[in-house]
């Protein structure tokens, strides 16, 4: 069995945008390198690639299509056999947001509610991350040396939260505030499993690892950084080998950051709480790597399929209401057109030109397997619970679920999200989340039937040992004088 490892710099430029939110933002300054960090493991039969991205949001679909076919016509990894995905730091690039040709035939409203008011992808930096995912793939498939696999799971439940909580009204809230006294409890569940695959040289020395976690990139340092999976990264190197690669996959966190509502404690944001979170997930993946056995992990394999899903669509009421909020707030320089109001009125205008233009959205799940592991993706920012359904019916000992991969298609959350004892804004629709209100329930679907579609390999175990004889001082004493 072989794997191989690299990295790539994607650190954007000061000045460009910084994704994150609904509105324009921009990079001011730096904390740390954002990074590519891509993975390849082959069984001689089959190759596939494992890549990680700093990224809020992986743009659309098209780069990664971009991507898969040149390292296919460089070095002929399947396209199908490479998953890619972003961290979801909110400190990055503007490798997310509105394309501008995405929208040049679009009305001028629409026009001037993109380039003034909305995320735009840089075009530059959009070919650079491309190239440099290109670079990351084919040089880890390049550097590619005999290993032992180990793969396994640790539990962290004290740094992650559901940020959904039901309130006394009957509804359920985002981040409602700690100490609302109309709190009532979390209205999901989160995923303490820390998933964790490993390759080792001939030597024993560690040259990289995947590590699968269900949190958002929300510390916010406000200046560029991998947010907590910086911290992540660090431990690991810390600990086993300083040149060893971390690619990180992020699990199902749609609704799922490092604030706890519940807490009266100070929210927690910052590099104390960043360094908190990706260290005590750190911890938990070094306890896995240096417990599980090491071995042949077989067979790699891979599946893909599209699902095409429907758009939700805004009323003929929703859409005039809309209209009016959002001309009277850009025709009056005293209010503010960055309220929730407004900003939301905006978005659903959005929303309406796009589902008219493409009223349906392809949306790719995919399946990667390493021998008893299984990386289970989609494009959505994906509820946990969603996550815990596709994990509890896998047949896979481990089962990794990935959140944001190859693409962008918004918050897909479950069914009961919709209904009227539901809400939160991840419900509202948008021009980033928009599709249709059982999406959520037809990804856990397709997700288990392609893991269900293979076979998984086992797990290395300990040698037995062989029946053994008394040890000679084990049966001494006992002494009473």
């Amino acid at each position: 069995m072989k794997a191989g490892f690299f990295e790539t710099d994607i650190t954007p430029a000061i000045g460009m945008e910084q994704p994150g939110g609904y509105g324009k933002m921009y990079v001011k300054s730096f904390r740390d390198s954002l990074k590519v960090r891509a993975s390849v493991f082959s069984d001689g039969n089959e190759t596939v690639a494992l890549v990680g991205i700093d990224s809020c949001v992986i743009q659309s679909a098209e780069p990664v299509k971009i991507i898969r076919k040149e390292v296919e016509k460089r070095i002929g990894i399947n396209g199908a056999a490479i998953m890619m995905g972003a961290s979801h730091t909110h400190a990055g690039g503007p490798f997310f947001g509105f394309r501008q040709d995405e929208y040049a035939d679009a009305p001028v409203l629409i026009r001037e509610l993109v380039s003034k008011y909305s995320t735009e992808t840089d075009p530059l930096y959009y070919d650079y991350v491309i190239g440099q995912s290109v670079t990351a793939i084919c040089e880890a498939y390049r550097r590619m040396e005999d290993v032992l696999v180990s793969c396994g799971s640790g539990y962290e439940d004290k740094v992650a939260f559901n940020r959904r909580l039901k309130m006394k009204q009957g509804r359920a809230y985002t981040h409602p505030g700690k100490g609302n006294p109309d709190i009532v409890g979390f209205a999901g569940p989160v995923d303490p499993e820390v998933g964790v695959l490993a390759a080792w040289d001939m030597e024993g020395s560690l040259l990289g690892c995947v590590v699968n976690y269900a949190c958002h990139g929300t510390t916010n340092y406000g200046a560029v950084s991998a947010d907590w999976i910086y911290h992540l990264e660090k431990r690991i190197q810390g600990a086993m080998n300083k040149d060893a690669v971390v690619v990180f996959l992020n699990g199902a966190s749609g609704d799922i950051t490092q604030v706890n509502n519940l807490s009266l404690s100070e929210r927690e944001v910052g590099e104390k709480y960043s360094d908190f979170v990706g260290s005590r997930v750190a911890a938990e993946a070094i306890k896995v790597m240096v417990t599980a056995e090491k071995g042949e992990l077989t067979p790699v394999a891979f599946r893909q399929k599209v699902l095409r899903l429907k758009r939700r669509k805004p009323s003929k009421e929703r859409i005039e209401q809309s209209k009016r909020i959002v001309e009277e707030g850009m025709g009056n320089k005293e209010k503010s057109v960055y309220d929730t109001r407004w900003t939301f009125a905006k978005e659903l205008l959005l929303a309406d030109y796009i589902v008219k233009k493409n009223p349906d959205a392809d949306v790719e799940v995919q399946a990667v397997q390493v021998g008893p592991a299984v990386f289970l993706a989609n494009p959505a920012e994906f509820f946990c619970h969603l996550g815990l359904k596709i994990k509890k019916s896998s047949p896979f000992p481990l089962t990794c679920v990935v959140e944001l991969a190859n693409g962008s298609v918004g918050y897909v959350p479950g069914r009961a999200a919709f209904r009227e004892s539901g809400g939160g804004y991840e419900t509202v629709l948008t021009s980033y989340s928009n599709l249709e209100t059982g999406a959520g329930e037809k990804i856990v679907k397709a997700s288990i039937d392609l893991a269900g579609s293979m076979k998984p390999g086992t797990l290395p175990s300990r040698p037995l040992a062989q029946e053994g004889t008394p040890w000679n001082y084990g049966v001494l004493g006992p002494d009473l004088e």
